[in-house]
């Protein structure tokens, strides 16, 4: 009977590929991009003074979650470009986002970034082509009010 080998302490393991991802609004595949940059959680230290010592402590104050920016979009809906209109117009409806890293081949699941009651930020065009028939995008900000990490074969959250 044939044995598979199992990683050894130290053995080097195979990293995920920053290459392989896509996006999902509301649990639905919504463009393809080809970079994305901000993903950021940051945890300021509060200071206060301890009552009966002569010190400050620092204890950890409110997360901050930095904007998402996608790069380099491309995708043949106007859902994106409405979704930035409406919220240019005043109507702010907040969507889930999912950005799922994909395994080497690009089928299977392996972690999932859930961004929780996202809103467009910013949108910028891309140059045109005569050659394309799908709208192109050159990037999407989005800011987003809490942020998830699911491993393996997740599901996207619940629509806002």
């Amino acid at each position: 009977m044939p044995t598979t080998a199992t990683p050894q302490p130290g053995a080097p393991v195979d990293p995920y590929r920053a290459y392989n991802f896509r996006l999902l609004i509301n649990g639905v595949t919504n463009g393809h991009f080809t970079e994305m940059t901000g993903l950021e959680v940051n945890i300021p230290g509060q200071p206060y003074r301890e009552h009966g010592l002569g010190r400050m402590r620092m204890v950890p104050g409110q997360a901050e979650y930095e904007p998402v920016t996608l790069h380099f979009g491309i995708t043949a809906s106007r859902e994106l470009w409405d979704w930035v209109n409406a919220t240019a117009q005043g109507t702010l409806n907040r969507r889930n986002v999912s950005v799922v890293l994909l395994d080497s081949v690009g089928t299977a699941e392996v972690l999932r970034w859930n961004l929780i009651d996202c809103w467009p930020t910013r949108w910028r065009g891309m140059h045109l082509n005569t050659l394309s028939h799908e709208i192109a995008i050159a990037s999407l900000t989005l800011r987003y009010e809490g942020l998830e990490l699911e491993t393996g074969g997740a599901t996207a959250p619940t629509p806002a």
